[in-house]
C-alpha cells in the first residue's frame, strides 16, 4: 500500500500527477481524500498507473469529477492480484466509507424467505429473515413481507400446512381456527397421518420450485380415486384445493415462462435523480419487486450507475443465476466473474433486445419511471414542509435529519425507548432505533430517567463514531414528546454531553389533549402554537404518531417475548428440541426445576450429563 504524502502542499491535478512516479500497471483500488483526510471517492483499476493518469490531465472531465479532483489533497492505493479482487474490494469500501462522489446505494435492507422446517415430524412453513441457521429448505428472496405473506396464504389454502410454532403444536388438544377455515390439516391433533402430511409438504415445495402442473395432475387423480371410492367428502376437499391452485395460477399470469431464476434490474434517471427497480423471478414466478433511489450527482453515465448499484447490491446478498439489466455495465464479464466467485456458480448478465426477457425489462422500466415521478413529487412536498418547519421554529437552516423520541412501558415494565428519523425523503426506516431501557437504578415509570438513558446512549455513540459531524448521522432537530418539564430535562442532558447546540422542540397535546391544539416548547422561548390547518402542524403530528407506533410496537414485542420465555431458555445446552421434550414430559418449567436426576434422565434426548447440567442449574440458582 502506498500511503498519502502529507508534506506536499499540492492539490488537484498537480498532486495526482506526482503519484504517477510510484505507480505501476498492477490492478488495485485507489482512494481520493480531501484536506481533512475524508474519503472523497473510491475506484478500481485494471491498471492503476493508467487509471490515475486520466485524473492528472485537465480539460476532459465532467463537472462532478473536476470538482472532486480540485478537492483531492492526498491519495491511497492498494494493489490486488486480479481485477476481480479489485472490484470486490471497491464495493466493500464504498459501502463502508460512503464516499461523497461515488454512486451510493443507501438502502441495505435484507429480504425475507420462506422456510420449510426439517427439524420436526410435521414441518412448519413460515416467513424467515436473517441468517439461515435453522434446519430446513429456504425459498426466496421475496421483495418484502407482503409478497411472502401472499405466497404463504396461497400455500395454506392449497396445501393446508401448519404455520404455528412448535410449542403451540405440542400443547394443542383440539384444532385451532386455521383448521376450521380450511387453512390447516390439523396435524397437531392427529387429523392427518405423518406420511400424508409429508406428501403435502413435498407438493408445496414443488410449487415453490415452479412445478405446478404435476401437482395439479396429482390432485386431480386423487380426487377421481376418492370419488370412485365414494369418499365424497375427501373428493370435495381435493376439488377445493384444485380450485385454489387454479386461482393462484391465473393470478400469476404475468409470470415468465422461460425465465426460471433471475433478478430484473431497470434504471431510470430524471432531473438529477435515479430510481432502480429490482424484480425477483424465482421458479418462473414473480416474487415481488423493490425500488431503490441511489445517491447520484446527475452527470453519471447510466452504465456507471448500473455498475455501482449491481456491485453494492450483491456485496451482502447472494446473486441469482441470471441478471437481466436495462443498461449495460462496463466490463460486464468482470462483474459476472466477481458475482460467480461470490455465489460459487456461474452468474450470467444479459441486456435483452427482444423476447420475454425484454418484456420483463420494459415492465421494470415502467415501474422505475412511475416510482421516480412519485418520489420527486413527494420530495418536493417534503422540501416545502421542512422549509416551513425551519421558519416556524426559527431554525438556523432547513433540517435534513429530524430525530423524534418517545418511551413506552406499562408501569415501568418492559420499558423501551424509540427513535424515528425523518428528512427530505420522508421517514427513513433504516435509521429507526430501539433502546431497551436497562437502568437498574430507575424508578419504575420514570420517563425523565428513561429519556436521559436513551439520549445519553445515542449521543455518546455519535460522539465516538462521528465526532466531526461529517457523515450525516447527526440530527438538525430533536422532537421530544412532552412539555416544559421534558424539554428542560433533555436540555440538561444535552448540556452534560456537550451537544447543546442541536435545536430541540417539545410537543405537548395542549388544551383538552386534542390533536390540533398542540403546544410547542423551546428552551428560553415562550410556548407557541400553530394554526390548526397549518401543513407543518400535520407534519409534526405524523412524526409524533409514527414514533408512538414504533415505540408501542417495540414494547409489545418485548412484552410478548417475555411472556413466552421460560427458565429453560437460560439452561446451557437446552435448545428448542430438548425444551420441547422436557415440557412434554413434565408439563411445565416449574416441574422440570423440581425434578430429580432420575426423572430428568428418563426424558428422551436428555443424556446423563445433560440431566446433571439441568439439575445443577436449577438447584444452584434456587
Amino acid at each position: 500500500m502506498t500511503e498519502p504524502t502529507t508534506t506536499s502542499p499540492a492539490t488537484g491535478y498537480d498532486l495526482i500527477h506526482g503519484y504517477l512516479r510510484t505507480l505501476d500497471a498492477s490492478p488495485g483500488v485507489y482512494r481520493m481524500l480531501d484536506a481533512d483526510s475524508r474519503v472523497l471517492y473510491v475506484g478500481k483499476a485494471r491498471n492503476l498507473r493508467a487509471r490515475v493518469s486520466n485524473y492528472a490531465r485537465p480539460g476532459h472531465h465532467s463537472p462532478r469529477i473536476a470538482r472532486m479532483i480540485s478537492e483531492t489533497a492526498s491519495m491511497m492505493f492498494l494493489t490486488t492480484r486480479t481485477e476481480t479482487e479489485a472490484l470486490l474490494l471497491e464495493q466493500n469500501l464504498i459501502k463502508q466509507l460512503k464516499p461523497r462522489y461515488n454512486v451510493l446505494l443507501r438502502d441495505d435492507k435484507s429480504f425475507p424467505n420462506i422456510l420449510v422446517t426439517k427439524d420436526h415430524a410435521y414441518p412448519q412453513i413460515k416467513k424467515h429473515r436473517g441468517a439461515k441457521k435453522q434446519k430446513g429448505n429456504y425459498y426466496g428472496p421475496f421483495a418484502g413481507a407482503g409478497a411472502v405473506n401472499r405466497t404463504l396464504n396461497q400455500l395454506q389454502r392449497v396445501f393446508l400446512l401448519r404455520n404455528c410454532s412448535d410449542s403451540d403444536f405440542e400443547t394443542r388438544t383440539r384444532p385451532c381456527l386455521q383448521y376450521q377455515i380450511k387453512r390447516c390439516s390439523g396435524p397437531c391433533c392427529g387429523l392427518i397421518s405423518e406420511q400424508d402430511y409429508a406428501a403435502t409438504v413435498r407438493d408445496a415445495e414443488q410449487f415453490l420450485q415452479g412445478r405446478t402442473k404435476g401437482i395439479q395432475q396429482s390432485l386431480a387423480a386423487q380426487m377421481q380415486a376418492a370419488s370412485e371410492a365414494m369418499e365424497f367428502e375427501r373428493a370435495a376437499a381435493l376439488r377445493d384445493r384444485i380450485k385454489a391452485l387454479t386461482q393462484v395460477q391465473s393470478a400469476q399470469g404475468i409470470n415468465p415462462q422461460n425465465t426460471a431464476e433471475a433478478d430484473v434490474i431497470a434504471l431510470h434517471t430524471d432531473g438529477g435523480q435515479a430510481c432502480v427497480q429490482v424484480f425477483f423471478i424465482r421458479a418462473n414466478q414473480n416474487w415481488g419487486n423493490h425500488d431503490y433511489y441511489p445517491r447520484v450527482s446527475g452527470d453519471e453515465d447510466p452504465s456507471e450507475v448500473m455498475e455501482a448499484f449491481v456491485g453494492q447490491f450483491y456485496a451482502t446478498r447472494e446473486p441469482p443465476r441470471m441478471l437481466i439489466l436495462s443498461h449495460g455495465v462496463d466490463n460486464d464479464d468482470l462483474m459476472a466473474q466477481a458475482l460467480a466467485e461470490k455465489a460459487g456458480r456461474k452468474v450470467e448478465i444479459v441486456i435483452p433486445q427482444r423476447g420475454e426477457k425484454a418484456e420483463l425489462v420494459q415492465n421494470a422500466l415502467r415501474n422505475a419511471r412511475e416510482s421516480l415521478a412519485r418520489k420527486m413529487s413527494e420530495t418536493a412536498t417534503q422540501g416545502r414542509l421542512l422549509k416551513g418547519l425551519a421558519e416556524a421554529f426559527d431554525l438556523p437552516r432547513v433540517p435534513q435529519r429530524i430525530e423524534v423520541y418517545d418511551n413506552s412501558h406499562i408501569q415501568g415494565a418492559h420499558a423501551v425507548g424509540a427513535m424515528v428519523v425523518a428528512g427530505p425523503d420522508g421517514f427513513d426506516k433504516n435509521q429507526y432505533r430501539k433502546f431497551n431501557i436497562r437502568g437498574d437504578d430507575l424508578t419504575p415509570g420514570d420517563d425523565f430517567g428513561m429519556m436521559k438513558e436513551v439520549l445519553t446512549r445515542r449521543f455518546q455513540r455519535l460522539l465516538k463514531e462521528d465526532p466531526d459531524r461529517t457523515q450525516g448521522t447527526w440530527p438538525d432537530l430533536l422532537l421530544i414528546d412532552g412539555g416544559a418539564g421534558q424539554v428542560s430535562a433533555v436540555q440538561q442532558i444535552m448540556d452534560e454531553l456537550g451537544v447543546a447546540d442541536i435545536p430541540m422542540v417539545g410537543v405537548a397535546k395542549g388544551l383538552d389533549r386534542d390533536a390540533g391544539k398542540e403546544e410547542f416548547y423551546r428552551t428560553g422561548k415562550p410556548v407557541m402554537a400553530l394554526r390548526h390547518n397549518d401543513p407543518v402542524l400535520y407534519f409534526i403530528q405524523r412524526m409524533r404518531d409514527e414514533v408512538h407506533r414504533f415505540a408501542i410496537g417495540t414494547h409489545r414485542a418485548k412484552r410478548t417475548k417475555a411472556i413466552g420465555a421460560t427458565p429453560l431458555d437460560d439452561v446451557p445446552g437446552v435448545g428448542a428440541a430438548r425444551k420441547r421434550a422436557l415440557l412434554a414430559h413434565f408439563g411445565s418449567a416449574k416441574a422440570v426445576a423440581r425434578a430429580n436426576l432420575a426423572d430428568l434422565r428418563a426424558v428422551e434426548g436428555v443424556s446423563g450429563n445433560m440431566a446433571q447440567t439441568i439439575y445443577d442449574y436449577f438447584h444452584e440458582n434456587g
